[in-house]
């Protein structure tokens, strides 16, 4: 190789090391006593458990986490599909691991009623059936009276600040059974997604880590599927067979909230005719807050310019406003279509 050769090479960026994969080198991926995926029943999180038991990881060792953005069973649902709690339940029963609920006392809706008042307590499920409650006597008093606002920061964007980061780290600190042992946190957000998931890294440790402590809490947090496509999303769940959320089946070209604060007209106008009573409730709230959730728009003029999804048939609504789910989970893959919902309108972080 001539001396400019060798400069060019040198300057070639392609070959240099992605630094968001400094910590994830040092990681011995089987050395863990706990591995809890953060499932909100989406791709990219059934994506990322796959990919632990590619990596040969057992299944004695995998716990599956889900936190309900509505809070408890017996509280009234707001934003969610009420067919999640039971496909992921058919999801860990598909595959033998132990599924644990947690949850933010009241929820998204909850927060968002906040008037001169602490935030809520959070509770979680442990092994065993019980459930621990902690939280919600101490901070400072506020007023929120306003919907997540779509946008990169958490601070605003509180939906997923509060009711899931916050609530899965309070699922490990509040357990002694995660001190003096190893525990890897499993999420899957894809850089794919949006500038700010493309900066993340793909391991680093978790916010609940103290490992130099007197806890010997050792937690990384770990992001198997941050540099994927979509299409290898996809090709995963294909090649697993794995019956995904009907969510995608309807169209939807993400999942979690049915009314996410990133949903686009064509999503929303689909709400509004096979979830009536749905959509009219989050209609309500937004008169009772005086605040809308889409930049000054209600949600009825947002839906006003959008249009029903085909595939979001009567039938199809039937499945995601169940809370029962009877389909199997795991397919022939032969068998496997891909629903309509992938590869659909980009409507924020999914």
């Amino acid at each position: 190789m001539s001396a400019e050769e060798n400069q060019i090479a040198l300057l070639n960026i392609t070959d240099a090391p992605d630094p968001r994969d400094e910590h994830f080198k040092t990681l011995d991926i089987h050395s863990y006593d706990y591995y809890l995926v953060m499932h909100s029943a989406g791709k990219d999180s059934t994506a990322s458990f796959l990919w632990l038991l590619e990596q040969g990881i057992p299944r004695s060792k995998i716990e599956i986490f889900h936190h309900r953005v509505d809070g408890a069973p017996d509280e009234p649902r707001v934003f969610d599909w009420p067919v999640t709690d039971a496909y992921l339940k058919a999801f860990a029963k598909a595959f033998d691991v132990p599924l644990f609920f947690s949850w933010k006392i009241s929820g998204i809706a909850g927060e968002m009623f906040r008037h001169n008042a602490r935030t809520t307590a959070t509770s979680f499920e442990i092994p065993g059936g019980d459930v621990i409650t902690s939280g919600g006597t101490r901070g400072e008093k506020r007023t929120r009276r306003m919907f997540p606002a779509a946008t990169a920061n958490m601070n605003t964007r509180f939906c997923s600040s509060y009711t899931k980061i916050d609530v899965g780290a309070k699922a490990i600190t509040g357990q002694t059974r995660f001190c003096n042992k190893r525990t890897m946190v499993i999420t899957g957000e894809r850089a794919e997604e949006s500038a700010n998931r493309s900066r993340l890294p793909r391991a680093e440790r978790h916010r609940t880590d103290r490992r130099e402590g007197k806890l010997g809490r050792l937690v990384d947090h770990v992001r198997p599927v941050i540099d994927d496509t979509e299409e290898q999303i996809w090709d995963r769940m294909k090649r697993w067979g794995i019956r995904p959320h009907p969510a995608y089946v309807s169209n939807f070209s993400r999942c979690s909230c049915a009314y996410c604060i990133f949903s686009n007209p064509n999503q929303l106008a689909t709400l509004r005719e096979i979830d009536p009573k749905g959509f009219h409730q989050m209609a309500r709230i937004e008169d009772a807050l005086q605040h809308t959730m889409k930049n000054g728009l209600s949600l009825h003029q947002v839906a006003d310019k959008g249009t029903r999804y085909a595939a979001a048939t009567d039938e199809a609504a039937v499945h995601l406003l169940s809370h029962e789910y009877n389909q199997t989970i795991l397919i022939d893959s032969n068998d496997w279509e891909l629903p309509a919902g992938a590869f659909g309108e980009n409507a924020g972080p999914r």
